[in-house]
């Protein structure tokens, strides 16, 4: 693996006052985790900041009308499942108000609690994801889809 990454992403949790995580349903066209569960995210672009990117992909994936204040972040993280060519930036939001509307990207959002979250066909890394930033219990997460030993 080489030091530099093929490509540096932004991955956005939204977090509201039930202790939901709000899941959008990529496309079923989509290049990557076809109809598959996951967070807004994206590509951050050249000389773009990683928080930049954040607030852009989530206008871009969700729409502007959400009021939403920074939790925390977790960066940078190597990708566990795509050979560790990648550098994920982890922004944990809290949901304070507004509605979702989505762009072609995504066919459906849902509001989703820790205990209904198995029910997800989920992309690779979202498990991890939700570990790294320590949102739910490693009980409500699948061993399988995270990349160490949690006991």
């Amino acid at each position: 693996m080489s030091s530099e990454p093929r490509a540096r992403f932004a991955i956005c949790l939204l977090e509201n006052a039930q202790h939901e995580l709000l899941f959008v349903r990529r496309a079923f066209d989509a290049k990557l985790g076809a109809g598959q569960w996951g967070f807004p995210a994206g590509h951050i672009e050249q000389g773009e900041y990683p928080a930049e990117c954040a607030r852009r992909e989530l206008d871009e994936e969700i729409g502007t009308g959400h009021t939403l204040a920074l939790r925390q972040m977790h960066a940078p993280v190597r990708d566990n499942f795509y050979g560790g060519h990648y550098e994920i930036h982890l922004f944990h939001f809290y949901w304070t108000a507004g509605v979702v509307l989505l762009n072609e990207e995504h066919s459906e959002y849902r509001w989703v609690t820790k205990s209904n979250f198995a029910e997800l066909d989920t992309v690779l890394g979202v498990d991890e994801d939700i570990y790294y930033l320590n949102i739910w219990p490693v009980k409500y997460l699948d061993s399988d889809k995270l990349p160490f030993s949690h006991e």
